[in-house]
């Protein structure tokens, strides 16, 4: 009822006493149960198959009576169809992507191989039928590889595997020509020349060496350090280069920490192999929230990593909820005066400002400043140390320790002690001004908010808005895309994106799918920021303790 006649099966289960014991051949309306020595043997069609057996045989015959106006009428005349025709009709509609065949087997029990195996060759389209261009990066034309084992080397890079024990290898596609061992081959995206060393053919978990790969072969490359994953390969004579394969970007992310001290090192070279093999999985440093943070498909994902930094690299990780970038600022005006005043045998340290704060106007920037002294109550070589001060303050608020934007900062009087003042002292008396006029002036936090897209089936559409509502998100419009699919467009603050990637796939039965960038900071309710203020505060002192 969902696909139709596009997804077809060719065969359906056999099962005995819960067993998965073999199969009908729908187009052959055969049964065939498997030997213990893995061959088969041909039986009778159960009871059970015989509804089901019909049913898609028909949709069968009807896809083939699709393909040309001649079976359409024999269809409708009521002629049978030879196996051979039916099989060159499936052939046609397979390769044109209108049918996609489903077939029957179990990989744990090594059952089906070889039934998928002659499917391949009987319904696939055979390589030597494809085509396969790239670039010529110094021509800018249109190389057309093809396969050909007589034109100049050239391969794909689809794949990184980096073993702790054996090393990397580099997955390639020769796309044309012969390379050899020890060939040199010309990276164009790196500009850089690599001697192929050893080549290998995989054959389940071996590596087998072999002298050449030839145009059509898939093969890997060791040790080669600047190659990764949709790079291509070639030589600096003729080089090559084919289009990279589209990698989703990760929008999952979670901060990690490394349980053990010291291995923080170990950790990061770790994460760093499994980062060639994955290019959905990256890091990134927030020094602004003192976090390092890993970034996924899914929470799904980055557990898997967790569990392989310990199987394979012996380093243990632990994931924790990410701390969002908040920022502070103000929304009123404030009048202060701040003195540092501290004698403690010989000179002593004396610093006196009075500012004015008010609203900047711009959260791009973190703070303006400006002096209107007249009289040299303030001495002009002071300036650049309260500046500084101010410079200093804005690194922490006092709110709750974000950093402060869009402030502006009036330095309108003071005083100066000829002996005891010095550029330290008005730093000082800046920093502490800072705090003290912030905090008069209505101090707020801001919070990031996201431009956020979610596609998802018709039917799924008002639950991803209730769901948007209860994150405070706003949804700011709805696009029909095709497929019966809908693009809902919203705005939603960053610190309700965490696990919202599991919860999108459990409402649309894995089926949505998001994105988000980063749109501009805007003001915490006043609940939302009265709760955070309190949780930094806590952690703050947990961390000074």
């Amino acid at each position: 009822e969902l696909y139709g006649k596009c997804i077809a099966p060719f065969h359906l289960p056999m099962r005995e006493n819960g067993k998965f014991t073999g199969y009908v051949n729908v187009l052959q309306q055969r049964a065939k149960k498997w030997k213990d020595d893995g061959t088969v043997e041909k039986c009778d069609v159960p009871d059970y198959s015989n509804e089901y057996l019909e049913k898609y045989r028909e949709l069968l015959i009807e896809a083939v009576a699709e393909t040309s106006e001649e079976y359409m009428e024999r269809y409708f005349d009521g002629d049978d169809f030879s196996d051979d025709e039916i099989r060159q009709a499936l052939r046609v509609n397979v390769s044109e992507c209108s049918i996609v065949p489903v077939l029957m087997g179990a990989n744990t029990e090594a059952k089906g191989m070889y039934t998928l195996m002659v499917d391949i060759i009987k319904y696939l389209p055979s390589p030597d039928k494809k085509e396969c261009s790239g670039i010529n990066a110094k021509t800018n034309e249109v190389y057309p590889a093809n396969y050909d084992f007589s034109k100049p080397k050239s391969a794909y890079v689809f794949k990184t595997m980096v073993d702790p024990f054996v090393g990397k290898y580099s997955f390639i596609k020769v796309n044309s020509g012969v390379i050899k061992t020890d060939d040199t081959l010309f990276n164009h995206h790196k500009d850089v020349e690599e001697k192929a060393g050893k080549l290998y053919v995989l054959r389940g978990s071996k590596a087998e060496e072999v002298p050449e790969l030839h145009a059509g072969d898939i093969g890997a490359l060791s040790k080669l350090n600047k190659v990764s994953t949709t790079d291509s390969l070639s030589t600096k004579a003729n080089p090559i280069v084919y289009i990279r394969t589209a990698i989703s970007t990760p929008y999952t992310y979670m901060r990690y920490k490394v349980m053990k001290k010291g291995e923080e090192d170990k950790a990061a070279q770790a994460l760093s192999k499994i980062m060639q093999e994955d290019l959905t999985i990256k890091t990134e440093n927030d020094p602004a929230n003192h976090q390092t943070l890993i970034y996924g498909i899914s929470e799904q994902q980055l557990e898997l990593v967790v569990e392989r930094l310990k199987e394979n690299y012996k380093v243990e990780i632990e994931l924790k909820k990410p701390r969002i970038a908040y920022k502070e600022t103000i929304l009123g005006n404030s009048d202060v005066e701040y003195k540092h005043k501290k004698q403690s045998g010989g000179h002593g340290q004396y610093g006196h400002v009075k500012m004015r704060f008010e609203p900047l106007g711009d959260t791009n920037k973190d703070f303006e400043f400006e002096q209107v002294v007249v009289g040299g109550s303030v001495p002009k070589n002071y300036f650049p140390a309260v500046e500084k001060g101010l410079a200093e303050g804005v690194l922490s608020g006092p709110l709750a320790a974000y950093p402060v934007v869009g402030v502006k900062v009036t330095l309108y009087d003071g005083s100066f002690h000829p002996v005891d003042s010095s550029e330290n002292a008005f730093k000082i008396a800046s920093k502490g001004a800072f705090k003290k006029g912030v905090m008069e002036a209505r101090p707020v936090l801001l919070e990031p908010i996201a431009s956020m897209k979610v596609v998802v089936d018709n039917d799924y559409t008002g639950d991803v808005m209730g769901d948007l509502n209860k994150r405070r998100g706003r949804v700011m419009g709805m696009n029909a895309l095709d497929n019966e699919k809908t693009e809902v467009e919203a705005e939603i603050p960053y610190a309700e994106l965490y696990g919202y990637g599991t919860t999108l796939r459990s409402m649309t039965a894995g089926s949505g799918e998001y994105s988000y960038e980063f749109l501009r900071y805007e003001q915490t309710p006043h609940d939302v920021q009265e709760k955070e203020v309190e949780a930094r505060a806590n952690q703050l002192e947990g961390e000074e303790e």
